[in-house]
């Protein structure tokens, strides 16, 4: 049950919500340098099909109900995006490590803002704008384009960041019909039918051990969605949403403790500009939807 705006629990909830997301980003980079992609992502979506399926089934309406729209098409192609995304950013865990991969990622909250006009109509006004090209800056300060050891992998996770921008924005986009339980349903449903169809052809034995690795993947995968539910039930969006930067720190320390990578200047420093510049969009955002305020 909702307890309205209590932004401060709202918050914890938040915070919580990234460390839970950064061990399961952990337990992926784990599976996936020994298993294929494929089969982890696809394993991991079958419970959290289950997992929908089971909240749907306890709501009014039951199933049925949560799976009634009018946007079918969007809502499937909503599903599909999600699920490639968690495909493409586990795989450049096992590239290039938590802290690069997360660290490129992180430029996601401005390409949402930069596509918002495009696909959505929305007015972005000359200060995001400016804040989106400084994001940017940060982004090549990592990827170091004009470096000669320059990795094209680097832009593995930028894809990423891509493809989960625009799943937010139809997800806006269907927001406006369907409800979140709708919405909900559908993104594990026709995640876990595409990745069962693209996985189930890369179907390897695992070893006793990996499979209980396995089984805490699939926990952390349904506590950490049930946790951002609750994000949402508590506090406003706008409110709550700077403090998903915190998956980055979480995701460094889990990358540098058991995985021995390490952090670069320039990846720390683009990161930080990333960073910057995402509070500021989210600031101007706050500010757009008070009345009275231009942009």
């Amino acid at each position: 049950m909702s307890q309205g705006n209590n932004t401060p629990l709202g918050i914890g909830l938040m915070v919580a919500t990234t460390f839970v997301f950064a061990v399961q980003d952990g337990l992926s980079r784990h599976l996936a340098s020994e298993y294929n992609v494929l089969m982890v992502v696809m394993i991991r979506y079958w419970f959290f099909a289950a997992f929908v399926i089971a909240i749907a089934g306890r709501k009014a309406g039951g199933v049925r109900a949560a799976a009634r729209t009018s946007q079918p098409i969007v809502q499937g192609i909503r599903g599909f995006l999600l699920a490639t995304e968690i495909c493409v950013m586990v795989f450049a865990f096992t590239i290039l490590g938590l802290v690069e991969s997360h660290a490129v990622f992180t430029c996601y909250p401005l390409l949402v803002a930069a596509l918002s006009g495009p696909i959505l109509g929305e007015s972005v006004g000359w200060r995001r704008w400016a804040a989106i090209a400084v994001g940017f800056v940060g982004v090549l300060i990592i990827l170091q384009p004009g470096m000669s050891v320059f990795d094209p992998a680097a832009l593995i996770p930028l894809l990423a960041a891509a493809m989960f921008a625009v799943y937010g924005l139809l997800t806006r986009y269907v927001a406006k019909k369907d409800s979140t339980a709708t919405s909900f349903f559908w993104t594990g449903v026709t995640g876990a039918i595409t990745m069962t169809l693209a996985g189930v052809w890369f179907w390897e034995p695992m070893v006793g051990s990996d499979w209980l690795i396995m089984a805490c993947l699939c926990v952390t995968g349904i506590s950490g969605h049930w946790l951002l539910i609750r994000v949402y039930e508590v506090a406003e969006a706008s409110a709550v949403q700077p403090f998903a930067y915190f998956q980055l720190a979480f995701a460094a320390v889990i990358g540098l403790s058991f995985f021995g990578e390490t952090v670069r200047a320039n990846v720390v420093l683009g990161a930080a500009i990333i960073v910057a510049a995402g509070l500021f969009t989210f600031w101007r955002e706050r500010l757009k939807r008070r009345p009275g305020q231009l942009l």
